[in-house]
């Protein structure tokens, strides 16, 4: 170490002066004696070689704090330091370097690092080596490392090539840093994904899951109303059929009884009545004349009432005149009451349905004014038929007694054959059928049938 106080001239004064400062006296240069003079010389260099001593002593001191402090940089360095040569062994290693690799230093130098490379990864460890080798830029790779108990550690290995004293010789100086944790931390951040998404994944499926098993209610709650709905419709059918055979026996019974009472009657007339003829005719040939007008009254009555039992079982108007005609007929005929009025009102464009269209619209109206002659104590009704973009319209309305619609969805209504019937005629040609009552203003029952089958 070479300084501004180790220059000849410098050290030449310093030396001087700390001669005189000694009290030696320049006897030599006053007397010119030589002996003196070479005695003088000889006390200067000697104070000139404690200076340079005192000086290397001071800076061998710099220089062994400052080795101290590298060597403990070096070997206590929290990452390893390698330096390797051509053939990749271990020439210098630091203590950080022996205890990643589990070994002492002293039996690591001079051994090949690639031993303590875990197989697989030393062809990316080589790639790297070559890179070195190739280039002077920093090169960089990850590596599995094994120590020399076998234990894995994942490394970052950090490297440049360095020449060396001898000629076309390099050092690769590599830094070794244990990446264990932050290798760890990544896989078990990969894995965390790897959770999320299918957490994320059985979100999804439980949502799905849940839409499904909401559908799966809403469809067993469906299906149970229908089931319920099915089985009201079947008790339903199974009361209609056992009213309507009920109906028809009554029907037959009356028709039985009317036939026996009325046309037995009528018949057995006309019996007694020929049997007067032939007696007259026998008796008195000019009062035959006389004679047959009782019969004729007769047959007459006879007519009638077989017409009546026609319009009843279904009115052959209907087929030949139209519906308008037989409604206005079948109103007319009504028995009459005092203080009540039926007015009807119809457009001529019905007459434009078919035969069974018409027959439904002929036995709604027809129930329709039994209905309120039995039941409702109306002094009017009104009963109308229009054409609509829809189809055809009808209402019958009266301002008789109301009652409770909402009763219509029970069972014990639901079975009544009448109100059952006009429903059924209506649905069954793909039409509409309402029942609107409230008090003080009676009773409406509405239709509404398309010109065409829906």
């Amino acid at each position: 170490m070479k300084t501004a106080s180790s220059d000849p001239p410098s050290l030449r004064e310093r030396s001087e002066r700390k001669l005189r400062q000694k009290g030696s006296k320049n006897g030599a240069a006053e007397a010119g004696n030589d002996t003196q003079r070479l005695f003088h010389e000889l006390q200067v260099h000697q104070i000139e070689l404690e200076l340079q001593n005192e000086e290397l002593n001071h800076a061998n001191a710099v220089v062994s704090a400052t080795l101290e402090k590298y060597t403990d940089l070096y070997d206590f360095a929290p990452v390893g330091y390698f330096s390797l040569d051509e053939k990749g062994q271990m020439a210098e290693l630091n203590m950080a370097g022996a205890v990643l690799l589990g070994m002492e230093r002293s039996r690591l130098t001079g051994r090949r690092f690639q031993l303590f490379v875990e197989p697989k990864s030393r062809p990316v460890f080589q790639e790297f080596l070559d890179r070195l080798s190739s280039g002077s830029d920093r090169q960089y790779c990850e590596a599995e490392m094994l120590k020399e108990s076998g234990e894995p550690f994942w490394a970052e290995i950090a490297g440049i090539a360095t020449p060396t004293s001898e000629p076309y010789q390099k050092l690769s100086r590599i830094v070794v840093s244990d990446i264990s944790a932050r290798k760890i931390a990544e896989k078990e951040h990969k894995h965390i994904g790897v959770l999320a998404a299918a957490i994320r994944e059985l979100e999804k499926e439980i949502v799905r899951r849940k839409a499904t098993e909401v559908s799966l209610r809403k469809s067993e709650a469906r299906f149970r109303k229908l089931l319920h709905q099915s089985r009201l419709l079947e008790t339903r059918l199974r009361h209609m059929t056992r009213e309507m055979l009920e109906v028809q026996e009554s029907q037959r019974k009356e028709i039985s009884r009317e036939l026996h009472d009325e046309v037995s009657q009528i018949l057995l007339g006309i019996n007694v009545q020929l049997a007067i003829f032939a007696k007259v005719a026998a008796t008195h040939p000019a009062r035959v004349k006389k004679a047959i007008e009782p019969l004729r009254r007769v047959v007459e009555k006879s007519v009638r009432i077989v017409h009546l039992f026609a319009r009843k079982l279904r009115p052959a108007m209907l087929d030949d005149l139209g519906l308008i005609p037989t409604l206005r007929t079948y109103i007319e005929n009504l028995p009459k009451r005092k203080n009540r009025t039926i007015r009807f009102t119809a457009d001529p464009a019905v007459e434009s349905l078919d035969n069974d269209r018409r027959t439904v619209f002929y036995r709604i109206a027809q129930e329709a004014l039994t209905n309120v002659i039995k039941h409702a104590q109306a002094s009017l009704v009104n009963v109308s038929v229009l054409k609509t973009p829809k189809g055809v319209f009808m209402e019958v309305a009266d301002n008789g007694k109301s009652f409770d619609v909402s009763r219509l969805s029970t069972s014990g209504w639901q079975n009544r054959l009448g109100l059952a019937g006009m429903r059924e005629r209506v649905e069954m040609f793909g039409g509409e059928f309402s029942v609107v009552s409230s008090p003080g203003n009676g009773t409406s029952i509405r239709v509404e049938i398309p010109m065409q089958a829906r």
